[in-house]
């Protein structure tokens, strides 16, 4: 019997040290994927410049061509294009830029020209015969853009995947409205010229110039909630990043006092306070978090929240928990906020 017996106990034992075993690594993998979940950042809050090119040409507007005969004509009429649309090849060859397009209508002599473009991620065929204008060139009627350009603010640097996020909302054409579809872009140094202070029903704005600024990175895509991209000179970036932080989760905000990190001098880059007003967990857009500038210092230069703010990076309990989207027009120290797991998802 007891032979019998023996075997069993050194089972139960040996099922015992398997299922404690198979416990142990569950609890080692339960502390990687913990451990793997969280993600640290260099908040940067500093002004800079952002040149971005299309993938095609833009149409921003139409208008009348004053003929060579001294009529009025619009070669478009009949085309069905509209503004918004991004113009891709003209007789199968591809456009980049508005100087390919001009050069080829140039070059039709008046004959029909065969238009391929893009609306909602549609691709569209069409046709215009361009019209010969008193300056004796070829025209279409139609007003383009390849290229747009601006400031604002560069929010974080991610030094695990060398990647940046800026502004917390996309880049939209002046003229359409639309959110800018592009190509590819680049990221520059700029230099802060003025500062217009905000106030009621009228929005402020930092005033700069990126001309010669030097290269910071390349962008790689605008979408609803910033632009992103990933960052070539590491050097500069090395020379201004901040301390690295844990990303907060939405969970872990809390409303109350916080801070933010901008910049407002040239080279000079300032912490100032903040107050959460509320939360909205479920937000689907940037609109995450309502906040308030209440640092007097930080007022009375800007007088709240302004343009070229926004991607300006909020830290609460030593975490990066997001950064500034929007202001409120009718009262300019308050605004809103993404939060930092959206952005960075």
């Amino acid at each position: 019997m007891k032979k019998k017996i023996l075997p069993i106990i050194l089972l139960v034992i040996c099922l015992c040290m398997y299922i404690n075993l198979l416990g142990y690594k569950s609890n080692l993998y339960a502390q990687a994927v913990s451990s793997s979940a969280k993600r640290y950042v260099n908040p940067i809050g500093r002004t800079v410049g952002l040149k971005l090119y299309t993938n095609g040409v833009l149409v921003v507007g139409m208008s009348e061509i004053d003929g060579d005969n001294g009529n009025k004509y619009t070669p478009y009429s009949e085309s069905g294009i509209k503004e918004g649309d991004m113009i891709k090849e003209i007789n199968g060859q591809e456009i980049s830029n508005t100087q390919e397009l001009i050069n080829i209508v140039n070059s039709s002599n008046g004959n029909e020209i065969s238009i391929k473009y893009e609306r909602n991620g549609e691709l569209i065929y069409t046709s215009i015969t361009p019209t010969k204008g008193r300056d004796g060139n070829y025209m279409l009627g139609l007003w383009v853009r390849d290229a747009a350009a601006g400031i604002g603010t560069l929010t974080y640097y991610e030094e695990a995947t060398k990647t940046f996020a800026a502004l917390g909302h996309g880049i939209t054409d002046v003229d359409t409205g639309d959110l800018l579809n592009i190509s590819n872009g680049e990221l520059v140094t700029s230099q802060i010229v003025s500062i217009v202070k905000g106030v009621k029903g009228r929005v402020g704005e930092i005033r700069g110039i990126i001309d010669n600024g030097e290269k910071i990175g390349e962008i790689k895509s605008n979408t609803e909630i910033g632009v992103y991209g990933t960052v070539t000179n590491i050097d500069f970036i090395n020379s201004i990043k901040q301390d690295e932080l844990e990303v907060a989760e939405r969970n872990e905000i809390k409303t109350g006092e916080a801070t933010i990190i901008c910049q407002l001098e040239n080279d000079k880059v300032e912490r100032y306070k903040i107050e959460i007003k509320k939360i909205y967990k479920n937000a689907k857009n940037n609109k995450c978090m309502l906040i308030e500038i209440t640092d007097q210092n930080l007022i009375s230069k800007t007088g709240g929240i302004i343009p070229g703010m926004s991607g300006t990076p909020i830290i609460q309990n030593n975490k990066f928990i997001g950064a500034i989207t929007n202001v409120l027009l009718n009262s300019p120290t308050e605004g809103y906020a993404i939060f930092a797991d959206m952005m960075m998802k």
